[in-house]
């Protein structure tokens, strides 16, 4: 058979190109074989098969499984373009005089400044008050004064060389006329005890209670010789001062009963020595000395608007 034979049995010709191999042979319509069945049951364990590379796709250097997960960033190598950590922090909104608006922080800064103004002042007046005398006290000393008294008047006796070691209690009494017209002598009212009591246990006790009292005793001592007699032109008003405070105090304590009216008062002092330590060899006397000074005429003008009797001109010639 020669070299173009055709057929299942022709060889090819060395140095040809092969022929294209034979179409399939469809075979005839029929019925199609059986499949195999899958016996019921649960998946077998362990991953699913991967695909097989394709030949147009074939996996080179990578798992079937899916691409490598990527490096998180460092410092070195921060991530550009987007963040994973979410948005930045949010600080603390800011308080005190921060949180104002910008004309409310003026007037807080102009009321800080007004304070340090006037502490600083306070603070000069008080050191010109208790300074040795020099020229600006000479120049200005009325001035210091009316800025010091009586609120802020400093009294250093306590840090003297010699300090006070009396206990001076202010005592008084009264001749009252009652309501039913009898006149007598109440009994000695000690009003710096009174003071004392309410002091005690205060936390923040007022000028009047701890100052009125003690101030109006020593106004009048420093005006008045040993005899009770003034001394120099401000003895009148010293007698005056006292004797209101002694009024109106009586007043309060409601002295011979209610509706009484008080025609005079009698004042005096009573001081004691105040006892040295037990280790100190000081002897003092502890007998009280007193001072008795002598009865002085109410008039109208001694009491409060709400203490006055409705007579005034009867209770103004008796006081005579």
């Amino acid at each position: 058979m020669g070299a173009y034979d055709e057929g299942a049995n022709a060889r090819p010709v060395a140095g040809e190109p092969s022929e294209a191999p034979p179409a399939t042979t469809v075979p005839a319509a029929g019925p199609l074989p059986a499949r195999a069945s899958t016996p019921a049951g649960p998946p077998p364990a362990g991953p699913p098969p991967a695909d097989p590379p394709s030949a147009g796709h074939p996996t080179v250097g990578r798992s079937a499984a899916g691409p490598p997960p990527a490096d998180p960033p460092s410092a070195d190598h921060p991530t550009v373009g987007h963040s994973t950590a979410g948005p930045p922090p949010v600080g603390p909104p800011p308080a005190g005089v921060a949180a104002l608006s910008l004309p409310f922080q003026i007037a807080a800064a102009l009321a800080f400044a007004l304070v340090a103004v006037v502490a600083c002042a306070h603070l000069g007046m008080v050191f010109l008050h208790v300074a040795p005398s020099n020229t600006v006290t000479k120049q200005h000393g009325q001035a210091i004064d009316e800025w010091i008294y009586p609120e802020f008047e400093q009294n250093w006796k306590l840090f003297a060389p010699n300090p006070l070691q009396q206990n001076i209690a202010v005592q008084v009494r009264a001749e009252v006329k009652s309501v039913d017209g009898a006149v007598r002598t109440t009994r000695w009212y000690d009003l710096s005890a009174l003071d004392g009591r309410v002091i005690d246990g205060n936390l923040l006790p007022s000028h009047t209670q701890q100052n009125e009292l003690r101030r109006a005793w020593d106004f009048f001592a420093a005006t008045h010789d040993n005899a009770n007699r003034p001394n120099g032109l401000r003895g009148d008003l010293s007698e005056r001062y006292l004797r209101r405070i002694a009024v109106l105090r009586l007043d309060r304590e409601e002295a011979g009963g209610r509706g009484a009216v008080i025609q005079q008062v009698q004042v005096r002092s009573r001081t004691t020595n105040v006892p040295p330590p037990e280790w100190s060899e000081e002897q003092v006397s502890d007998k009280p000395v007193l001072r008795q000074l002598p009865w002085w005429p109410v008039a109208d003008t001694d009491r409060a608007a709400g203490t006055r009797p409705v007579d005034s001109t009867e209770t103004a010639a008796s006081a005579r």
